[in-house]
């Protein structure tokens, strides 16, 4: 419980160095390639010593590999730091949040199983949640709420397509091994992305930048993994899911001290019935 605790509270400051680091004038895509270029010799060595002693990847691993890295870490991770320019660290924790609501349309959608009235109630309450705060940014901040909330969305859309699509991949080949050559993958994307889409002086930019992306890399991307991982081995993953709640309230308070974002009735309100809302979904799951 404690490494699940830890995780969510890691993943969760993810946000809040985004927006540090958008405050020395970079955007998402410079944000990114430094993100995913010092966490790529990581996710190798994982993808190495999980796989130690196993058969070789086959063609048909390397396209299931590359195609959830492409979905489920560079373009779930491409929108949401795109989305963060937008929108508060506090909306983008509780739209992210709402993915197991989206885990639940995709299944029914594309694998056809059957949702309960108990799971639409729970869904339900969740978006509540995340309308309230929505809401209360768009009275503050103005049309530009709807377009960052829009890219956070797809990025928890895109994420919820890689859970649904990788189960029996995850089955194949193991968890961990197939995070450290996905994720591998994404860095590469990430990393090329820069240079297609920017002049190659783009890479540099201010020292506290690369010292917040070191941050980045470390404890908000390669550490909770393996420490959420570790928590599912150890708890199951239900347990560690309901462990996992602790992350918008942690990114609310770092948001509140380190950003100075707002902290009203409605953002308390908001959370309480996204985190409601999860929760009666993973106890209501039949």
């Amino acid at each position: 419980m404690a490494l699940a605790t830890a995780g969510a509270i890691a993943f969760s400051g993810k946000a809040i160095l985004a927006k540090l680091m958008y405050r020395h004038g970079v955007d998402a895509v410079q944000v990114l390639f430094w993100r995913m270029a010092l966490a790529l010799p990581l996710f190798l060595a994982l993808a190495w010593w999980a796989g130690r002693g196993k058969p070789a990847f086959t063609r048909r691993d390397w396209l299931a590999i590359v195609g959830l890295g492409f979905c489920g870490y560079y373009l779930a991770s491409l929108l949401d730091f795109m989305g963060l320019m937008y929108v508060t660290a506090s909306l983008e924790r509780l739209i992210l949040y709402l993915n197991p609501t989206l885990v639940l349309l995709l299944s029914v959608l594309l694998l056809g199983k059957r949702v309960s009235a108990r799971q639409m109630i729970a869904s339900a309450i969740g978006y509540a949640g995340v309308l309230l705060v929505f809401g209360q940014e768009l009275g503050f901040q103005g049309a530009n709420v709807a377009l960052g909330s829009a890219l956070v969305f797809g990025s928890a859309l895109a994420y919820a397509l890689y859970l649904v699509a990788s189960g029996e991949v995850v089955q194949r080949l193991g968890a961990l091994r197939l995070t450290g050559a996905a994720t591998s993958v994404a860095c590469l994307f990430a990393i090329a992305q820069l240079f297609v889409l920017r002049p190659p002086s783009a890479v540099i930019v201010p020292e506290p930048v690369l010292w917040l992306s070191l941050l980045n890399a470390l404890f908000t991307t390669f550490a909770p993994v393996l420490m959420v991982m570790m928590a599912i081995e150890r708890i199951g993953a239900t347990l560690a899911s309901q462990c996992g709640m602790v992350g918008p309230m942690s990114t609310i308070v770092l948001g509140v001290v380190l950003l100075g974002e707002p902290f009203t009735g409605w953002v308390v309100a908001g959370t309480v019935l996204v985190l409601l809302g999860v929760w009666l979904l993973a106890r209501w799951r039949h």
